[in-house]
């Protein structure tokens, strides 16, 4: 009797507690919603303002004029200027090297000669034109006369000797001259290829050399920045747009101070770049030994001035995400804002669409955030503000360097 009651029992109690597990189930307390927490940030209010394009760019110095110093004549070096040498300055006239004259010498004696006695046999066959002219006028034949009979052809076979004589003498002069090798313009050497005891011909390379009146650089632009300079191929008779080249040479970084003088004829083929080329004044120092002076071949930056836009929309380049959009704060909400930019440099971006003057920029780095998130206003510190005030400041100015 037991064994059958016992599973009985046994499955009620299985049933009961199913039953008051469900009856008495726990209740789960509602939680209370927490307001999202606001986002501190720093804002900035766009107002429009003179903004100065600098575009930056870099290139390669190079020199104006770049020579090759080649012998004339042949013979063997005489004596070198202490100033050519590899490095060395000199000046326009100076002599840089001499060749033996003594060939030249001799070789200008002879032509010397020459004329003289070219000169006596025209003053002979003169004689002896008059001679037969008044034999012919005797006989009464003059208008008879051939103009052999007259001489004439042999005068004009010594006046030619004459002039011959002259000319070999004036190349006699030219080559003596040319065996002092003289500086076409005040220059620095490059590179010296010969010394005292060389010997040399017509066409041998003595060395190499360029100007140092000024230098030119060689400077791309991108397409973007076409339109933010006026180039000097569009301002024939204006001032040319200003320049200013780093010298990172020196132990603290130099500026020079120069202007576009001209753009290249065509797009680069490689770049697809237009080139501009600056011209700097002095750049080895010549008329200031304050600074450093520039290396041919050196590598620069540069800064080059370019229009001032009366009405421009300009935010830091460091609110901007994706370069397409910012953050704008309106009322205690933030939105993303699409928008396009015009010109940009390493700190600022001029914005064409998207913004307007008036509205308030968020200035603190977020990352991704959607719109719609509360943020408060942080009170800017001042030595933020201050630093911000500089940069705008520096950037303002430095369109006003020249």
């Amino acid at each position: 009797m037991l064994k059958k009651v016992l599973p009985l029992a046994v499955l009620a109690l299985f049933v009961g507690v199913a039953y008051l597990a469900t009856e008495f189930k726990p209740q789960a307390k509602p939680q209370k919603e927490h307001p999202q927490p606001a986002i501190s940030v720093e804002t900035q209010t766009l107002q429009t303002e003179v903004f100065p394009v600098r575009i930056s760019t870099f290139g390669i110095v190079q020199p104006r004029t770049q020579s090759a110093i080649v012998a004339q004549v042949s013979g063997q070096v005489m004596d070198v200027s202490p100033n050519l040498r590899d490095g060395g300055f000199f000046a326009k006239g100076e002599v840089l090297l001499k060749v033996d004259p003594v060939d030249y010498q001799v070789q200008l004696r002879i032509a010397e000669g020459a004329v003289t006695e070219a000169k006596l046999a025209l003053a002979e066959e003169e004689a002896r034109v008059r001679q037969a002219k008044k034999d012919w006028e005797k006989i009464g034949g003059v208008k008879n006369a051939s103009d052999l009979a007259l001489r004439k052809p042999q005068l004009a076979a010594a006046q030619a000797r004459v002039q011959t004589a002259i000319a070999q003498l004036t190349q006699a002069r030219i080559n003596l001259e040319r065996t002092e090798i003289k500086a076409p313009y005040a220059g620095r050497v490059l590179k010296k290829q010969v010394d005292l005891g060389s010997v040399v011909s017509p066409q041998t390379t003595l060395a190499e050399i360029y100007a140092t009146d000024y230098v030119e650089v060689r400077l791309p632009l991108n397409n973007t920045d076409l339109g933010f300079i006026d180039l000097p191929e569009q301002r024939r008779g204006g001032e040319p747009p200003g320049v200013t080249i780093f010298n990172n040479l020196a132990s603290t970084k130099e500026s020079w101070r120069g202007k576009i003088v001209r753009t290249e004829g065509a797009i680069d083929a490689t770049t697809q770049q237009l080139y501009v080329v600056a011209q700097i004044d002095d750049p080895f120092g010549l008329q200031d030994a304050e600074r450093y002076p520039l290396k041919i071949g050196q590598y620069v930056s540069a800064e080059i001035q370019g229009r001032r836009l009366p009405e421009a929309l300009v935010i830091p380049v460091s609110t901007i995400y994706q370069g397409s959009y910012v953050y704008v704060a309106k009322g205690d909400v933030l939105h993303r804002q699409n928008i396009e930019i015009g010109w940009q440099s390493g700190k600022s971006a001029l914005i064409s669409e998207g913004l307007q003057a008036g509205e308030e920029l968020i200035l603190t780095p977020l990352g991704q955030v959607n719109s719609g998130v509360r943020i408060k206003r942080a009170q800017n510190e001042p030595e933020k503000v201050a630093r911000r005030n500089a940069e705008k400041t520096t950037d303002a100015t430095a369109g006003d360097v020249q």
